[in-house]
């Protein structure tokens, strides 16, 4: 029998026994999307260690993120392969419950990635990113780096999509957390009053999306001068609309991810901080559970004192503000992904 153990930045352990009896056991990954590079990553963990047990993986993935429809269809394919888990990182958090309850119903584990389901028991278990701690690490840093300037700001928000999964509320709300906005209803996004915020708009989380939504919010107000994204993909779009019209010195761009990509944006200057995260480890840690659930029903646990498994969270950036921890854009490349 092998045993392996996974850190989690140093917030905590999670182990689990498997052995050949794993052999034959279907599992599936289901992704918001198979082009954007966290879902890849993602992917290649969940695959990596499938191959590794011996754990019969299938993969599927939204046309663009929000495309809940084909996620339930997903689903749907798996209890009918007989899989014994899903692994997920559901485009609508509330909106694909029912169909992650009919999957438990039927025996299998389900286990939300990266996005929380809403509510988040409504998946036998949770591996992500704190996301609410990595929007506040990107907030608190561009209020540090503003200093008296933060005061009189001018915020866009480039969030996910209408629906506010789980994973677009936490960073977005963490983000004002951070900075020192408040922010109402905690679970939801655009009901604050603060006059530093522009607006909010969504990009689907990729570049031609972070474009649009950023060209609509300097149509708002063009002396603009923060914007959180939620994600390196639209905030590289972002970036490139603000090129466009000779604004990009003028804001500063703070995002999500921590992929190579992302961070080689930040080496650039493209963006100012990115708080990084570790799908690798998400899905190889998925299929471990499923592999150990197959053998004797044995389920995973959250870290101590979180309702899921803290797969750990940087800041990155090569300017590091005061009381704000973070690591150098050299580290960040050494730990990145994509």
């Amino acid at each position: 029998m092998k045993s392996t153990v996974f850190a989690a930045a140093g917030l905590g352990l999670l182990a689990f026994a498997s052995s050949a009896s794993a052999a034959g056991v279907g599992a599936c990954l289901i992704t918001k999307t198979d082009t954007n590079p966290f879902f890849v990553k993602m992917k290649e963990g969940a695959t990596a260690k499938a191959k590794e047990l011996g754990v019969d993986l299938k993969t599927y993935a939204g046309k663009i993120d929000g495309d809940s429809e084909s996620q339930v269809a997903a689903i749907e394919s798996c209890i009918a392969d007989g899989a014994k888990g899903i692994l997920i990182t559901a485009s609508d958090t509330k909106g694909i419950v029912p169909t992650v309850k009919k999957a438990r119903d039927a025996g299998l584990l389900v286990i939300a990635l990266d996005t929380p389901l809403d509510p988040i028991d409504a998946a036998d278990a949770t591996f992500a990113t704190d996301n609410l701690e990595a929007g506040k690490l990107i907030g608190a840093w561009a209020a540090a780096t503003l200093g008296d300037k933060a005061k009189d700001a001018k915020i866009g928000f480039l969030d996910l999509t209408p629906s506010q999964p789980t994973v677009d509320v936490l960073r977005d709300q963490g983000f004002m957390m951070g900075y020192g906005i408040d922010v109402k209803d905690p679970n939801k996004i655009g009901d604050e009053d603060d006059p530093r915020i522009v607006g909010h708009d969504v990009t689907n989380g990729n570049e031609e999306g972070g474009r649009k939504a950023m060209e609509n919010l300097l149509q708002k107000d063009n002396t603009i001068n923060v914007i959180h994204t939620i994600n390196e993909p639209a905030a590289v779009g972002a970036y490139q609309a603000l090129k466009a019209v000779g604004l990009e010195k003028q804001v500063l761009i703070v995002s999500v991810d921590g992929g190579c990509p992302g961070v080689k944006s930040v080496t650039e200057g493209v963006i100012g901080a990115t708080s990084q995260q570790y799908p690798l480890q998400m899905a190889a840690l998925g299929i471990e559970a499923i592999a150990a659930f197959a053998k004797d029903g044995t389920k995973p646990k959250p870290t101590e004192g979180k309702n899921f498994f803290d797969t750990g969270v940087n800041l990155v950036t090569d300017k590091p503000a005061k009381g704000v921890k973070s690591i150098d854009t050299k580290e960040g490349l050494a730990k990145c992904w994509g």
